[in-house]
Formats: structure tokens, sequence, C-alpha cells
């Protein structure tokens, strides 16, 4: 691939999928808002822009084999990180869901089951999915918290059919949290969840960003207490140390959630995040072997490529 295919692929995912206008994509090439016009007209008649962006980067692909290799993966799809990003990680988060949706319509067909965590990446994916898929699928979820998992319906071409655990993520006590699992209407959705041909989590950081702080998942005093057992991050609100081994909690007890070790064995788990913030807990889920496929942003995959 020469230099001038890799410069318009780069222009046409700034303009369309990160929102970028010809003017800012411009000053951060170090080009002319006239020679950005002309190259993406280039890549709508050449068809590098079609339905979605070509992903044939040399270096991209280059990465995403360097971390199939490297974290044992099935496979890794990155996307261009925004460069000059002044919308911090919820910018990032948009980036990432829209590419992952891109990836996994690629896989649906008709009347498909697929496994969801919960978190704001996710919570973006299923919306851009649902509007772009061309076939119907149904989302199973991996926990419970239905407020999670509601997205935005108002479109009428909304395509996803939702099965949703009627219970909360974190209950008041173990000897609750016992009970509910044992409901029929968690036990059924458990069931599905083998028979989904895919599953797709999150992947969630110790930040002051963490979505479990600002839902209020958890407490301030609580989050600490997991720093301070070493938690470097968590997926499914199950929260890992650094090699990825589940910390044991009083929390954990009180989780509504699919185990890690149920997660594991499930086909094709997808996860999803990316940030700098997200490096360590991003490398504990690989290293934890939770999941077989990763969707992240080309800075993310290269910190986790250089890191021990």
């Amino acid at each position: 691939m020469d230099y001038e295919e890799v410069l318009i692929t780069k222009i046409a995912w700034y303009y369309y999928m990160g929102n970028m206008t010809q003017q800012q994509i411009a000053d951060v090439l170090g080009t002319s808002r006239v020679r950005v016009n002309k190259l993406l007209d280039k890549a709508r008649s050449e068809g590098i822009v079609q339905f979605k962006i070509r992903n044939d980067s040399a270096q991209r692909i280059e990465i995403e084999k360097n971390l199939v290799k490297k974290y044992s993966l099935t496979d890794a799809f990155t996307v261009p990180s925004i460069p000059g990003d002044n919308n911090g990680m919820d910018q990032i988060a948009e980036n990432i869901a829209r590419g992952a949706a891109s990836y996994i319509a690629d896989r649906i067909t008709q009347d498909i089951f697929i496994n969801f965590g919960y978190g704001n990446t996710i919570g973006k994916l299923i919306n851009h999915l649902a509007m772009i898929s061309e076939h119907p699928f149904s989302c199973v979820s991996l926990t419970g918290g239905v407020n999670y998992y509601l997205p935005n319906t108002t479109s009428s071409t909304f395509n996803a059919k939702l099965y949703l655990m009627p219970m909360p993520l974190i209950a008041s006590s173990k000897e609750m949290a016992d009970a509910m699992r044992k409901e029929r209407s968690v036990t059924e959705i458990n069931k599905m969840l083998p028979h989904s041909i895919l599953t797709v989590v999150g992947i969630g950081s110790m930040a002051e960003t963490a979505t479990v702080l600002k839902e209020q998942t958890l407490t301030k005093h609580d989050f600490l207490i997991m720093r301070m057992n070493g938690a470097v991050g968590d997926v499914l609100s199950h929260f890992m140390d650094k090699d990825g081994n589940l910390i044991s909690s009083p929390i954990e007890d009180r989780l509504i959630s699919t185990p890690l070790s149920t997660l594991k064995s499930l086909r094709n788990v997808i996860g999803v995040a990316g940030g700098d913030e997200k490096i360590q807990a991003i490398k504990a889920a690989l290293l934890g072997g939770y999941i077989d496929i990763l969707i992240t942003d080309e800075e993310t995959a290269v910190e986790l490529l250089e890191l021990d």
C-alpha cells in the first residue's frame, strides 16, 4: 500500500467515523483542506468508502497480527486513534464503539443471539449495531442492572431484541444475591448464554471516570478498597489483579453477573475498550484469558504491545 492510499484511509476514517471537519483533518495531517476534499472524493470513487471503511491499512494489520500473537487471541481489530481529541475517554469510547459495530455487523446473519456486558462503550456499540445491522438480532444480558442495557430506541430502524435479567447488578447482601441467582428469570437467561454466537464485554478501569463510579454501582469507599486489594480493572464488575486473577471480596459475593469462569467457556468473546487509563485493565483481561478478540484503538494497541 502506498503513502497516498494510507492517507486516504486515515482521512476517510477521521471524517466519517471521527466526525472531524475537513479543516481539522488538514490541520492534523499538515496539508490543505482542498487536498483533504479531493482525497475524500477519491476515497468514494475508488470504493474505499462504501457502507464502511475498508480495513486494509498495512500498519494496522501488522499491529493486529502482533496483538494476536502476543496475547494468544483469535483476532484483533484496531480503529485509528483520533489525534488532538479534546473529548477524552468518551470520544475514544465512541470511536471504538463505531468500529466494533462495523466489525460485528459483518458477522450477523438472520436472527442470531449475542451476549452483551454493560458499560459506556458497550451501550454506544449496541445502539450503532442495531442501527446498521442488515439483519435483526437479539441481545442477551450477562449481568443484572436493566437500566444499563436500555439503548436509545427512538429510531424506527432499531433492529435488536433484548433479553435482560430483571435484577440489580449488586444485591444488598450475599444471601439476597444467592436467592436472586436461583430465580427462574435469571436461570433462563443463563441457559441462553452458551447458545449465542458472540459475546461482547467492556473492560473497566480503576480511574475516577469508571462506569461503576459514574453509575454509582459502587461507592467511592468500596472502589478505593478494591484498589487497595490490587484491582487494576474489571470485566462484568468482577475485579482483577494485574495478572487477571479474580479478587475475592464482599462485593463479588453480592454480584448478579456471569462468572469469569463461565465467560472463559463462551465462544468468540470480544473485549471492547481503549484509552490510556484502561491499559492495565485490558492487559489483565488478556492475561486472564477472558477474551478471544480485542477491539481497540491504534494507540492503545501499540501501548499493549510495548508492555512487558
